[in-house]
């Protein structure tokens, strides 16, 4: 599979947050998500949107803005969507997790539940 095809795991992590989100993913939103995935670790907006143009520019994403908001001093948010390729690259990831989660010897993942 070319590299361009898969995703990392904080990729992953971005991916979920949108995935989730649906309509309300947009950049704060999606970083509080991530956060929320991540945790206990830190999480930058910086961080994020980086991430978000790379996974753009594989197409696994898609971003528009919205309308001007008063509430945001008249600019505009930038919404987030996944693409089809995003769903793929995404799935095949989290089976080849389940893969190594299940190789995973027993005695060990019930220590680490």
């Amino acid at each position: 599979m070319p590299r361009g095809d898969t995703c990392g795991q904080f990729e992953q992590l971005v991916l979920t947050a949108i995935l989730t989100l649906d309509e309300d993913a947009y950049g704060v939103t999606i970083h509080r998500k991530v956060q929320e995935l991540s945790s206990p670790k830190s999480v930058t907006l910086g961080a994020v949107y980086v991430t978000l143009d790379r996974l753009e520019e594989k197409a696994f994403v898609s971003s528009w803005l919205s309308d001007p908001t008063p509430e945001r001093g008249g600019r505009s948010k930038r919404y987030y969507k996944v693409e089809t390729a995003g769903e793929s690259a995404l799935r095949e990831s989290m089976v080849a997790s389940q893969r190594m989660w299940n190789a995973v010897p027993k005695k060990w993942r019930n220590a680490w539940a």
